[in-house]
């Protein structure tokens, strides 16, 4: 199969490494260890490992939300957050990181504030958006980095 017809996308339940065709992934492709769906319209909370290995083995887009439940604009994002992810399936996959739980997440990405997304793709940061935004807007900025669309 050629590579550039298919995406190597990281479970974010196992943290296991898949290729998938690129005309399969609105068919909700599942994982060939754990089963779990790899492309789906929700948010799903990751650790760091996790997010460590899919910076840098995927190439669909992942947008992450460094958050925690202490921070007022961070839970009032979440909803809107949720409505993005729901958007702009199964053309990115999005995932948060409570920054309270996993304190190395702050450290490693230099995150000084929150919430924070953070856009990656083909094993790189591509870039960031500060304080609590409503979806169209979030829809907009991994829109503007990359080729997805609704």
């Amino acid at each position: 199969m050629d590579q550039a017809m298919s995406h190597h996308i990281t479970c974010l339940s196992c943290a296991t490494v898949n290729r998938v065709p690129a005309e399969r992934l609105s068919a909700h492709p599942k994982c060939g260890t754990c089963g779990a769906k790899l492309v789906e319209a929700k948010v799903h909370d990751i650790d760091t490992a996790t997010l460590r290995k899919a910076e840098t083995k995927d190439t669909l887009p992942l947008l992450v939300d460094f958050w925690a439940p202490w921070c007022g604009p961070c839970r009032a994002m979440a909803p809107e957050f949720s409505k993005a992810a729901q958007a702009l399936s199964p053309h990115a996959r999005f995932a948060k990181i409570n920054t309270q739980v996993h304190g190395d997440a702050s450290q490693r990405y230099g995150i000084r504030g929150i919430p924070l997304l953070i856009l990656f793709r083909n094993g790189q940061e591509v870039a960031r958006l500060t304080g609590a935004r409503p979806a169209a807007e979030i829809e907009a900025f991994v829109r503007s980095h990359t080729k997805a669309r609704a």
